[in-house]
């Protein structure tokens, strides 16, 4: 009788022993269920935050709108060591000062025509852009070339600018010749910038070499090309009038 009540005493130990651990298990298992399902909810929240980021930065990056410099060498900063501080950089470094939603291209081409300009606009148009600013004229002038062709060919490309973007604002920059070149050749060249701005309602820069142009300390040694202190001040001359244009945007 004794020995039977030990057997059960020992069989009733082993069977609540079993239970605890029986319990420790399920306990053990619904920590690891738990832990697994924060880990990954926690990877979950990382992933919808890293996307989330990722949206604005692309938000952000898409919102900028685009300003193409269409020109020569003066717009592609020719004889510079540093082709951002030709206008079209300085521009941009002012744009970004000021915080403005907007990023320049220069698709300046040095020894560029109006003629070269004509044949070269149909892959800039490839490109968007809000904003176009031409600056091309000079290499005809400075060659001769007809006046009636000059005119002709700035209206193609400015009629290809809005073909493609009817919105495209255009921006045109003004250009006079020396007088070398011969009073009455100089004179009409002058005013094929104003009446294209005005036949075309375009914006205007009337001369993108003002206070620049013949002056020596401002020019490199060909006294054609701006020195970087020349093109901050050609840079300042197209601001007082892209300013407007960007203004009339917002």
């Amino acid at each position: 009788m004794l020995k039977s009540k030990t057997t059960q005493t020992l069989s009733n130990r082993i069977i609540s022993k079993r239970r605890k651990l029986i319990n420790i298990c399920y306990f053990l298992m619904a920590f690891v269920v738990i832990s697994c399902g924060n880990e990954s909810n926690s990877k979950a929240n990382a992933t919808k935050e890293e996307l989330s980021t990722t949206d604005t930065e692309t938000t952000e990056s898409t919102a900028k709108k685009t300003i193409l410099f269409f020109g020569d060498s003066i717009t592609a900063g020719y004889g510079l060591d540093d082709t951002n501080d030709a206008f079209p950089g300085v521009i941009q470094a002012k744009i970004d000062s000021l915080g403005l939603d907007y990023e320049v291209v220069n698709s300046g081409l040095s020894g560029e025509t109006t003629a070269g300009g004509k044949s070269r606009i149909e892959w800039i148009l490839n490109q968007e852009f809000d904003i176009f600013v031409l600056e091309l004229g000079a290499n005809d002038g400075l060659r001769g070339v007809a006046l009636s062709e000059t005119r002709v060919n700035l209206q193609a490309i400015i009629d290809a600018v809005k073909a493609k973007n009817p919105d495209t604002k255009i921006i045109l920059a003004g250009m006079q010749l020396p007088p070398n070149m011969g009073q009455e050749y100089t004179a009409e060249f002058k005013t094929i910038f104003s009446d294209l701005a005005a036949k075309n309602n375009l914006a205007l820069i009337p001369f993108i070499l003002e206070d620049v142009g013949g002056i020596k300390e401002l020019n490199q040694s060909d006294g054609i090309h701006p020195t970087v202190e020349g093109h901050k001040i050609v840079a300042e001359n197209v601001w007082e009038v892209l300013a407007t244009v960007i203004n009339s945007e917002s």
